[in-house]
Order: C-alpha cells, then structure tokens, then sequence
C-alpha cells in the first residue's frame, strides 16, 4: 500500500479506502463482529490507514469506536452527517449549523474519540446556503473536533462556490470529494473528476463493483453462483456486457474481476481512492489485490468500449471544436 496527500493538506491517506457501511448492517447482511475486527486488522495490515463511515450507518460507529480502542491515532477516521437522526424533527437532518452541531457530538461519544479526522457533508442540502455550511464546518475546525473536511453526493457548482467562497474568507475548503464510480457508472467524468482536479481534491469513491455486477459472480464458468443475490434477468444488457468484458481482461491479466473492476477505477485520475466494502477477510483480501494489477492499454480500451459512456456537452463539442476554434498549432501545445 502507498500513500497520497489528501486534497491540498499534508495528511497521508492509503490508495485504498475501507468504508464501514457493513459493519453496521442488519439482519441477514450484519458482519458478526468477530469478522469485523479481522477486516479491520488484515486491512490495517496491509498499510490502510482510511476508515469512512457514517452517522446514518446503523451501528457502524459504535462497532468502529470499540474496534479502534488503543489504536485510534493510527487511523484517518472519517465520518459523515446529514441525514436525518429523527424523522419527526425537521433540525435532525440537514446541513444546517444545528444538525452539524448536534450530530458530530454524537459521532464523537459514538466513536469514543475527541475529534474526526475527516468530516463529510454526507450530501447536498438546498435549503441550506452553503455559506452557513463552510462556516460551521470551519468553527468545528478551529475548536479542534474536526481536522479536514469533505462533501459527498453534490454538484460540481455547489462544491466550487463552497471551496471558492471558503478560499475568499479563509475557512477550512473541502479537501475531498466523495462519489460513485464504477465501470458502469462514469457520470464523475462529466463535471465532477475535473472538477476535483482543478482543486487538487482527493476523490473517494464508492461502489467500485457496481452492487456486485462487476464482482465475478454473475461470470465465471459455471454461470452465476448460488450465493448471489443479483437475478441476471434484472440487469441490463450493458450490465451484462460490461461484467463478461471484466471478466475476459480477468482471464487475461491473471487476475479477479472484482481485481480488475477496482484497478480500472484508478486508471482515469490518481485523485481517485476507491473504498472497499467486503463482507469478508476473504473479500477484502481478494480487493487488495487490485494494487498489484495494472491493466495494458488495450485492456482497458476494452472494458470502456463494453459499456457505452458519453461525457456530453460541453466536453465533447469543446474537445470536437479546438482544432477550429484555436487553430492548427493546438495539436501542438501539450498544456499543463
């Protein structure tokens, strides 16, 4: 495992993220602890230093807080808020000074630690200006019970006049962007990726798999195996076709498909983090696999060309029109 900055800050975060989501869940899809705590340490052991969970993941930080007891300090702990804490409480949810308030206390005793990390706005709150947002967040900062902050599930504009506003007024910015990417869900591509970019945000993103599509399970010789919960019916034909592409790069490279699903998530942007989400030491060990995989050119032509993917306007008339628009010598200026 190597390290990266986060966004514009010193702090050093793992290439691959462990999301806690799981460890909260209920019923027949909960993680007994005993495997949590093994996922945790085989991660741990890998050199990952990256936890994200959530206010609004069930137990989650509450398993996370016991699990990290005595080690805490090793470990970026991330957590979100937003989402509602009592649904007959309209301040109970929100981006507002008093939900943010209200729920990063509760993280806090949830998680047995004296600050976060990373903070997330877990996702876009309209009612709620941006402005009231960024400097809430900033006064967390400056008592000390947040060190970084971040935004998930927003538009480009609304994370751009957040940090612009926040570079303006000397707040803490958003140092990471969090979202879904995989090799069926690209829309990150159209304004979000290059967004991020151009503020030298890390991006986190979630659901690397596609919920499983991408995972092996529907694929493999002896057709979909008896423990997977995806009815093949139910998907799509390009679902379809981008899971048989992974798997035909997978018997390639000498690799999984959940491997080379994960690796071609890295392969557009070193911004890009993906957060792992495995039920198992057995499914995270074979998601850490993905480091040791790099995919030729043609293999990822291919895997990109099994599922049909358009960024659209303006990046595709922009990048049709250059040639017109600044003459003959573009095809000459290399650029940043």
């Amino acid at each position: 495992m190597r390290y990266r900055l986060l966004g514009q800050t010193g702090l050093r975060v793992s290439e691959l993220f462990l999301g806690a989501m799981i460890l909260g869940g209920r019923g027949a899809g909960r993680v007994p602890p005993d495997e949590c705590r093994r996922i945790l340490d085989r991660y741990a052991d890998a050199g990952g230093n990256v936890v994200d969970t959530a206010s609004a993941y069930g137990e989650s930080e509450d398993i996370l807080g016991e699990l990290l007891e005595g080690r805490r300090d090793r470990f970026v702990l991330a957590t979100k808020y937003t989402l509602s804490r009592d649904g007959s409480d309209p301040n109970t949810a929100g981006n507002h000074r008093k939900n943010l308030t209200l729920s990063l206390e509760n993280s806090l005793r949830r998680l047995r630690t004296d600050y976060i990390d990373l903070y997330w706005v877990h996702i876009w709150d309209r009612n709620t200006p941006v402005e009231e947002t960024m400097r809430a967040l900033d006064d967390a900062v400056r008592a000390g019970k947040i060190l970084y902050v971040g935004i998930s599930d927003a538009p480009a504009w609304v994370v751009s006049r957040a940090n612009t506003l926040s570079e303006w007024r000397g707040w803490t910015p958003f140092a990471g962007l969090q979202v879904p990417y995989n090799l069926l869900k690209r829309d990150i591509e159209r304004e979000l990726l290059p967004m991020a970019e151009a503020f030298g945000m890390t991006v986190a993103t979630w659901g690397p798999l596609a919920s499983g599509v991408l995972s092996g399970k529907l694929t493999g010789p002896g057709g979909p195996e008896a423990s997977t919960r995806i009815a093949p019916e139910s998907l799509s034909a390009r679902e379809h076709a981008a899971a048989r592409a992974v798997q035909e790069v997978a018997d390639e490279v000498g690799a999984t498909p959940a491997q080379v699903a994960i690796a071609w998530t890295r392969t557009r942007s070193r911004a890009v983090h993906p957060i792992l989400g495995p039920r198992s030491t057995e499914q995270l060990e074979d998601n850490l696999g993905a480091l040791d995989v790099t995919l030729p050119d043609e293999a990822v032509r291919h895997l990109e060309a099994a599922s049909e993917f358009t960024v659209g306007f303006p990046t595709d008339f922009i990048a049709k029109t250059s040639p017109v628009v600044f003459g003959e010598a573009f095809g000459k200026l290399d650029g940043r």
